[in-house]
């Protein structure tokens, strides 16, 4: 390997005579995107390789950069990094567009070869997010992201070949895919744990659809209005929801055959989400109630929903899409809840929930009765549920949002945030009565945290951000993270979640409430400043990037950091059951660690991080243990499981290796 030109010896007329700048590079050096020292009749590269030194190209006029006559070191760190980024975007779009039939593999490999003055890209596979892997008809995504589009640390770089394939070069292990995978969906994406079919047929004819004991939905009904739950999934209105139970065990008696399916799905769907959702201090509060198979009839009620499809839209149907939304969130079933989330979204619309008119005293004062004026509070209210569900939801699936910001009126409920805030600490930990039917919904995210979500998915993650420039991507990260910010200065003292969050810095008023706002908040932290990592601004030293996107790199990182040790400390709160609720902000953490980890395995942080991880995957056996579970589930969460240790195995043997090649050389 020939010395650059750059770094050649010179004579010491070379060294006193002032450097002169070349116009024009010859073609060789053009060709290989190295600097050309402009000698005559040849310059140093093409002499050393014995080349004809030409200027024979069709060269395009570019709009002159005004600098001062002096010019600064800046300046020209600035021109380096400008003829870098061109050089990438090259090799970029020529690694795109490029066609296997008509390349020359040889020339090809030959021309991106590195030179002594363009140091090598990272060794990470890139892939078009116009195209799909050869290896999935369709991209697979999380958390909004493309898992074949594999570039630092987003994306999940071992569900596709790519990312086997970068994770190898830099762990020397093979991955072992049957430990990650066992189907065609993520190991933390819950498998149906019934078969619908089966439980069709093997139903009696006669009382398939009959309704439940009224004893046993009105125990359900009590215990849900009286729990704190009800205000965190508004699903029902208590005055409107009574009306309901008593017009469909009456319709059921009087007209069996004619019973509205809204009003008879709706039964189904509010008792297997009541069982599903039990409040805090599950036992004293299900003492006396009636066991049910909450599977069964959700099956039963996702039977009624072609025919509500049909009928007039109503808040009685909407509740029913609704819950059957929420049940499949909280179950870990992400491509249903996406499914009836979107149903739920059209409901609303044509039943006007996404404006705020019920906010207004004089749409009130128009309607007829109190129970018009509940009606339309209630549907705005499923609205703002329906709204931070599927925030999450295209988070986790990278599906398209259905709810855009453009075509719904995002004001906040009167006194919301003085409401969120009212409850004492104790009354989020127990069975908080609720006797007032006027009590305002509380939500499980703050509403205001998902629309700083929705906006992210948009302005990073959707379709059009992918075509974003690196100035553009990084102007939306910093919008994002002031907005972010001033949320969080919002939020009352004892309630604010702090930058970052170490096992020195115990939180002691730690409960359920206060630990999703901490987790979201480090979520949207996350996902916000590891878009920066699309940005292609790499500087001359081939393991690092430019200091502003560092730091936004760095920022997503501590957030995940933060987001293990704050479980790991509030573990003694987490509400039995909450599983599939919860595991998607620890693998999200644990992914982004573990790649981090790859990518700088040198650094001193990546020991401790790898500490991390294995008492992450102590932290999360526990919450399993924790969750009550049929056979079939215990055999998901064991995927999971397997999933973390084989994390944990991947970065120890990158973090060896590294250190055995900096020992070797």
């Amino acid at each position: 390997m020939y010395p650059s030109p750059a770094s050649a010896e010179k004579s010491d007329e070379d060294t006193r005579r002032p450097r002169r700048r070349i116009a024009r590079a010859c073609d060789s050096c053009f060709k290989r995107k190295i600097k050309c020292d402009g000698a005559q009749p040849k310059c140093n590269w093409c002499s050393h390789h014995d080349l004809a030194c030409t200027f024979e190209r069709v060269t395009v006029r570019k709009r002159k950069i005004t600098k001062d006559a002096r010019g600064t070191a800046s300046l020209r760190e600035s021109s380096d990094l400008a003829e870098r980024i061109e050089r990438i975007e090259k090799f970029l779009t020529g690694k795109l567009m490029e066609e296997p039939p008509a390349v020359d593999q040889t020339q090809a490999h030959d021309d991106l070869r590195p030179t002594p003055s363009a140091p090598e890209l990272p060794e990470i596979p890139l892939t078009s997010h116009y195209q799909s892997s050869g290896s999935s008809s369709v991209a697979l995504h999380f958390a909004g992201r493309e898992l074949g589009v594999f570039n630092l640390f987003t994306g999940i770089p071992l569900l596709l070949p790519e990312g086997r394939q970068w994770v190898q070069s830099r762990t020397g292990q093979n991955v072992s895919f049957s430990r990650l995978v066992s189907s065609a969906r993520t190991p933390w994406e819950r498998q149906r744990a019934f078969n619908h079919d089966a439980m069709m047929m093997h139903s009696k004819p006669g009382n398939t659809f009959e309704l439940p004991e009224r004893r046993i939905v009105e125990a359900y009904f009590n215990m849900f209005c009286s729990s704190l739950m009800r205000a965190i999934f508004p699903v029902l209105d208590p005055v409107l929801y009574r009306e309901t139970i008593r017009e469909a065990y009456e319709q059921s008696q009087a007209r069996p055959l004619c019973a509205s399916a809204s009003i008879r799905a709706s039964i189904f769907a509010f008792v297997a989400f009541a069982n599903l959702i039990p409040p805090p201090h599950y036992e004293q509060a299900h003492r006396g109630l009636a066991q049910v198979d909450g599977e069964a009839y959700i099956v039963k009620a996702q039977h009624f929903v072609p025919q509500i499809l049909q009928e007039t839209s109503s808040l009685e149907g909407l509740q029913v899409i609704a819950m059957l939304a929420m049940y499949e969130l909280v179950t870990g079933n992400l491509q249903s809840a996406n499914y009836y989330g979107s149903l739920a979204a059209r409901m609303i619309f044509v039943l006007g929930g996404h404006t705020a008119f019920c906010y207004s005293p004089e749409y009130l004062a128009s309607l007829p009765d109190e129970t018009s004026v509940r009606t339309q509070q209630q549907i705005r209210s499923i609205f703002w549920l329906c709204y931070t569900l599927e925030k999450d939801v295209s988070l986790r699936t990278g599906q398209p949002q259905t709810f855009s910001d453009e075509n719904c009126d995002l004001t906040l409920p009167p006194n919301y945030a003085d409401t969120l805030f009212a409850h004492g600490m104790d009354s989020l930990d127990g069975c908080h009565a609720m006797h007032n039917a006027h009590s305002d919904p509380l939500y499980p995210v703050d509403i205001r945290l998902s629309i700083i979500k929705s906006r992210a998915y948009s302005a990073l993650y959707s379709f059009r951000a992918l075509k974003k420039t690196d100035a553009e991507l990084l102007k939306e990260i910093r919008e994002l993270d002031d907005d972010l910010e001033r949320w969080r200065l919002s939020i009352p003292h004892h309630w604010r979640p702090t930058l970052s969050f170490s096992q020195e810095t115990p939180d002691p008023n730690a409960n359920m409430h206060k630990v999703m706002l901490r987790l979201n908040y480090h979520l949207c932290m996350t996902i916000i400043h590891q878009a920066s990592s699309r940005c292609q601004s790499w500087t001359k030293d081939q393991y690092k990037i430019m200091d502003g996107v560092n730091s936004s790199l760095a920022l997503s990182v501590e957030a995940s950091r933060s987001t293990l040790l704050y479980l790991q400390a509030s573990e003694h709160v987490l509400v039995t059951g909450i599983f599939w609720t919860l595991i998607f902000y620890p693998m999200s953490a644990l992914l982004a660690i573990f790649c981090n980890i790859l990518q700088n395995p040198t650094d001193p942080q990546a020991t401790k991080d790898l500490g991390l991880l294995k008492t992450a995957m102590s932290m999360m056996e526990r919450i399993f243990l924790r969750q009550p579970s049929s056979v079939n589930e215990i055999v998901h969460i064991k995927m999971v499981a397997d999933f973390v240790t084989e994390l944990y195995r991947l970065a120890s043997c990158a973090i060896e290796k590294a250190w055995s090649e900096r020992s070797a050389s």
